[in-house]
């Protein structure tokens, strides 16, 4: 009986100095995880020395707009179209994800992939929506002027 008592109690033992080496031996994991780069909500647009904010939509459009404005500020010469938007030709493409929209006063648009609407009244067709300036139809218009115009886009 002593032995099988002295045989447990060696046994308990070994198995506690297990336990403490195993504990003493154990390296902490590091898990790094990438942090996602948030990108910016918007973008200004200057017209005459006079600053727009444009709360950019959620898409990739946002993503590769921002991306091109990395690289500097896009300079747009636009033309007064039907009396409602004025169109500018990028000078390059984004992508697009049309959809069938009717514009407000304030809506910043992608159309046909290369060229950048500012509405200053509505409309309705196929259209990817890059943003909203969040001014009244007169102050826009206002602003706009009538005409030709030309503005920058920048960060």
């Amino acid at each position: 009986m002593k032995k099988v008592l002295i045989g447990i109690a060696i046994f308990i033992l070994i198995a506690v100095i297990v336990v403490i080496l195993l504990l003493q031996n154990k390296k902490e994991e590091v898990v790094i995880e990438p942090v996602e780069q948030k990108l910016p909500e918007t973008i200004k647009i200057i017209v005459n020395e006079t600053e727009l904010i444009v709360n950019l939509e959620d898409n990739r459009t946002k993503k590769a707009l921002l991306e091109k404005l990395d690289e500097g500020d896009i300079i747009i010469n636009a033309q007064d179209y039907g009396d409602f938007e004025k169109v500018g030709d990028l000078g390059f493409s984004l992508p697009r994800s049309d959809k069938y929209t009717k514009t407000e006063p304030g809506d910043v648009i992608l159309y046909s992939g290369n060229q950048i609407v500012l509405f200053y009244g509505t409309n309705t067709w196929n259209y990817t929506k890059i943003g909203k300036i969040n001014i009244t139809e007169e102050e826009l218009k206002s602003i706009l002027g009538e005409g030709d115009i030309t503005y920058t886009i920048t960060k």
